[in-house]
């Protein structure tokens, strides 16, 4: 599999695949760009990438210095997300689609990564109009406490997509369509991703936006060998 490490202005991303379309993929949190290919989500997609179907590129996060800094109140967080936010769509994604000659590019991430999938898709439809997010958790107010502004609002999909109303809203049911993917087998997740995943379809529901909602068994926990298995299913169905 063709694979090269790719230095885009004081980040790295890897980037699998001759040709096909665009999907970014985002680590789950705190992770690594290598994230993708150690846990076996690259070779799951082998048959997609070899046959030209898809070129694959993985993020790194900067969840270490935003989200997850314990330290800090969340606002600050939130503000913080935003040089990452400004890295992916103003370093990364012209990267992805100079390199792919195609303007739409496919959000996908499992955990933390689901939400930053579900999160761009939403804010900048017109560059991610297809997420797969696979065990993700919608609400980033369970992140911390602390002051909540602006920052945190415009990036806390509950929030803001609760208030969407109007040509925004309308835009949005044209232009998205997000695949939300979670396993019942979440007594070892104590990130209550399957309860988030089932609030999240029904807030999506309610605002008429179009969305997937993709529940599987029992038996399948909040782990990298469920999200090979959902990967795999259903990204060979959409591209």
């Amino acid at each position: 599999m063709h694979r090269r490490a790719v230095e885009i202005d004081g980040g790295v991303a890897l980037a699998y695949g001759h040709y096909g379309r665009p999907v970014l993929a985002f680590p789950s949190e705190n992770g690594q760009a290598s994230d993708w290919e150690e846990r076996g989500m690259v070779d799951s997609l082998a048959g997609l990438i070899d046959g030209g179907r898809v070129k694959l590129f993985c993020a790194p996060s900067f969840d270490s210095e935003s989200w997850t800094r314990r330290d800090l109140p969340l606002e600050e967080r939130a503000r913080r997300h935003g040089h990452y936010e400004w890295w992916v769509l103003s370093r990364l994604v012209p990267f992805v689609q100079a390199d792919c000659h195609a303007h739409e590019v496919i959000a996908t991430g499992c955990s933390f990564g689901a939400y930053h999938a579900a999160n761009f898709c939403l804010k900048r439809g017109d560059l991610f109009p297809l997420s797969i997010c696979m065990s993700g958790v919608y609400d980033v107010s369970v992140q911390g406490g602390g002051d909540r502004g602006d920052a945190v609002y415009f990036n806390n999909p509950m929030a803001y997509v609760s208030h969407l109303h109007g040509d925004h809203l309308d835009w949005l049911r044209r232009q998205v369509s997000l695949l939300l993917v979670c396993g019942q087998g979440q007594w070892e997740d104590t990130t209550g991703a399957l309860d988030s995943t089932r609030r999240f379809a029904s807030l999506l529901g309610e605002k008429g936006i179009r969305h997937e909602l993709d529940l599987w068994g029992h038996d399948v926990p909040h782990d990298w060998p469920s999200w090979r298995n959902q990967i795999a299913h259903h990204l060979q169905r959409l591209v």
